[in-house]
């Protein structure tokens, strides 16, 4: 595919902000200013890709020269070289491609995961600790950090609610395909007879709201401290340092109590308000989109089974894609790079085939 054209228009539009913040006043509008600030930052990026995809090229081509020729120690060397230079070749030339695609403005955002155990009972607050771990190693595998923001621990060690805080490089492009419904069908421990049960757990992830993004007024806001909460009283704070927030226009209402003070608790409260705002403004936003792609990838709705974990047969299926993997104990140790490669992929595809279309 020829992408000259486009990158001279992104070479353009650079120029354009890079005008623009060359104005003394250019700061003087947050919103605007930060949404110029993020264009520039994806701009710059696939900018500095495609130097990198031209000379790959040149570098192909030398060594293939370099085989044809006469010295045959050179031609070796070269002709080593060439499997990794390819493979590299085939990476960014994906990444080229993704990157001169119109980006969803939150794609390079810090986002909140929320993992709530659904039908199931304890077996769904097990896999929802389950989970959780798996996230965070998912998390680290990628270099990125995480935070308690609020849990609910289960009287028998998993998780009703657990929400996490994950910071690092363009956190919301990899994890938003985790939101929906992920069931699990293995015998609990507690079964004596060895049927298989099925539960659920709901994962939720929200890229992190900024303030220029949801304007929270006072006014609107019912503010109350409350005691922390714990299984078996062990866990439980006796101090009354847990802040739970209403949303009086909304009816939404968050709380945390893993803060160490009031004070940290109701920043983190505020984090997760924001966000759940900011979701239902993007979930409003989001019937713009085709009908194809909401079917293809799907639409992060909360109720959405998005993916199958069966432990009998070491078998985890994204429904999305109709793509199956049987590497059951990588995947629950972090390793879904694979999911998260051919959702993208596929997210890809349909993005173009709509571009072409308008």
């Amino acid at each position: 595919m020829d992408y000259g054209t486009l990158i001279e228009k992104r070479k353009a539009r650079l120029a354009e902000i890079e005008k623009l913040m060359e104005d003394p006043e250019f700061f003087n509008d947050q919103t605007s200013s930060t949404k110029y600030m993020r264009e520039h930052r994806g701009l710059k990026k696939l900018l500095t890709l495609w130097e990198e995809y031209q000379q790959l090229i040149t570098d192909i081509e030398g060594n293939e020269e370099l085989v044809k020729g006469d010295d045959a120690e050179f031609a070796a060397m070269a002709e080593e070289e060439l499997p990794t230079m390819r493979e590299r070749f085939k990476t960014l030339a994906q990444e080229v491609q993704y990157a001169l695609l119109p980006r969803d403005e939150t794609e390079d955002r810090d986002a909140l995961l929320e993992i709530r155990a659904g039908a199931g009972g304890d077996e769904a607050s097990l896999f929802a600790g389950e989970l959780l771990k798996l996230y965070q190693r998912y998390v680290e595998s990628r270099g990125w950090k995480h935070e308690h923001l609020e849990s609910s621990p289960s009287d028998v060690g998993g998780y009703k609610e657990v929400i996490l805080k994950v910071t690092g490089e363009e956190v919301f492009r990899y994890l938003k395909y985790e939101s929906g419904v992920h069931r699990v069908q293995r015998v609990p421990a507690t079964e004596t007879q060895g049927r298989i049960h099925t539960s659920t757990v709901t994962i939720a992830v929200l890229p992190e709201a900024e303030e220029v993004d949801v304007q929270l007024r006072p006014d609107e806001l019912h503010i109350q401290a409350t005691r922390s909460g714990g299984p078996g009283g062990q866990h439980v704070n006796t101090t009354d340092s847990a802040v739970q927030i209403t949303h009086l226009p909304s009816g939404i209402q968050v709380k945390s109590q893993d803060g160490r003070s009031q004070t940290q608790n109701k920043e983190k409260a505020m984090q997760i308000l924001r966000a759940k705002l900011f979701e239902v403004a993007q979930r409003e936003a989001q019937e713009s989109y085709s009908a194809q792609r909401k079917s293809l990838v799907g639409s992060g709705d909360r109720s959405e089974k998005i993916r199958t974990y069966n432990f009998p047969q070491s078998r985890v299926t994204d429904h999305r894609i109709n793509h199956t993997s049987h590497n059951m104990d990588g995947i629950m140790d972090g390793d879904i790079h694979e999911f998260t490669n051919h959702l993208q992929k596929a997210e890809m595809e349909q993005r173009l085939a709509e571009e072409e279309l308008d």
